[in-house]
């Protein structure tokens, strides 16, 4: 199936020179999936509400100042005819849910996350939740302040928190949708005299003021059509996944996003591999990532890896005009979910420190304990970073 017949020809553009307040009221009003940005007319990239919540830059300054550095690759665009699987993918590792379609290289429309997840809806019921979920999420309590929820959000490059109450049950959920309709609808009771201050004061105000509450939830065993239908009926980008018999505990998460992933898998393919900003590789290639990941992956081959998740992440700290880059690899085996971290200047650098970590976990999780010679090996690896 290709994109031809999902594809729209509706949507928002605005150009480089429009004031980020207004845009940012488009968000209030629309809640678009996305926002097509144009230079005099030709296609210059695409912003999303987590963008625009993410960022520092103020009301009265362009759209210009929010988009990437030249440096960076620009929005991922996809043709008209392009298959629904490498569409999935591109949303995937460019972490956006609307992408640009394109036409004899005119901008034709776009393609958002719901039109592929509407399409292809039949097909998900041979999936489980628990299949594709992610377990252990990052979670908030009722009194952290909405300044933490934002760095939380930021941090791992996701778009909901889980909140606790005091006893540790799942008392509501803050997405970014959540977080910036509060602040744009409080900025418009201030002036521009009064913004530094107020900014702090709504950076305090505890997450139990703005949370969703009750929570929409699911279960290991629900299929991921039955889970895609109650976020697309709901307008929801994920569910809260919980035990059967206890609806209060939080044992994962589940997004459009895990779903879109999960469509990118092929019988071909020794390993679904997936990367997350993967215009950040500079010296390493798609390539020698996933070949370092099998690497590690083939010495233990009674362990099966359905899935392996990369995620780049640029700090704005820099050596040399090289940034720091926070890497996050994520497998999902038969015996769990196994992850590895690690940071570096570029973003080689960081993912050799996440593959070494990596491989250590997987030892541990198999209960083998790491030799002097393996953590000899380790300690070169990040003397020379």
């Amino acid at each position: 199936m290709n994109i031809a017949d999902i594809a729209t020809t509706e949507f928002i553009e605005v150009d480089v020179g429009t004031r980020m307040g207004k845009v940012r009221s488009m968000f209030e009003d629309g809640n678009p999936k996305g926002i097509i940005v144009t230079d005099d007319g030709e296609y210059e990239g695409v912003i999303s509400e987590r963008e625009v919540l993410q960022s520092h830059v103020e009301d009265d300054a362009k759209v210009a100042a929010l988009m990437k550095p030249s440096r960076n690759a620009p929005a991922p665009q996809v043709d008209r005819n392009e298959d629904v699987r490498e569409t999935a993918r591109v949303l995937v590792e460019s972490n956006a849910k609307v992408a640009p379609v394109f036409e004899n290289d005119d901008l034709w429309g776009v393609i958002t996350d719901d039109a592929i997840l509407e399409a292809v809806l039949e097909n998900l019921d041979t999936l489980t939740v628990e299949d594709i979920y992610t377990a252990d999420p990052v979670t908030l309590e009722e009194d952290d302040g909405i300044g933490r929820a934002i760095n939380q959000l930021r941090e791992h490059g996701i778009s909901r928190l889980p909140v606790l109450n005091e006893n540790g049950y799942l008392s509501g959920v803050v997405t970014t949708h959540d977080i910036a309709d509060f602040v744009i609808r409080e900025n418009h009771t201030t002036t521009t005299g009064d913004r530094v201050g107020d900014t702090q004061r709504l950076l305090d105000v505890p997450v139990y003021d703005i949370m969703a509450s009750p929570v929409e939830t699911t279960t290991l065993d629900t299929t991921a059509q039955e889970a895609v239908e109650t976020m697309l009926e709901k307008d929801y980008a994920g569910l809260i996944v919980t035990p059967e018999d206890d609806d209060r505990m939080v044992i994962g998460v589940i997004t459009k996003t895990d779903v879109l992933r999960a469509l990118t898998f092929t019988e071909e393919q020794r390993m679904d591999v997936q990367i997350t900003n993967i215009s950040m590789l500079d010296t390493i290639t798609r390539e020698g990532i996933v070949e370092n990941i099998e690497d590690v992956v083939d010495k233990y081959q009674d362990m099966q890896v359905q899935h392996a998740h990369v995620r780049f992440k640029e700090h704005q700290e820099k050596l040399r005009g090289t940034p720091l880059v926070h890497c996050q690899i994520r497998l999902r085996t038969n015996k769990g979910q196994i992850a590895g971290t690690g940071e570096g200047y570029g973003s080689e650098n960081a993912f050799r420190v996440a593959i070494d970590k990596l491989e250590r976990n997987v030892l541990e999780v198999k209960g083998v304990t790491s030799d002097e010679e393996y953590r000899g090996q380790l300690l070169r690896k990040l003397n020379e970073l």
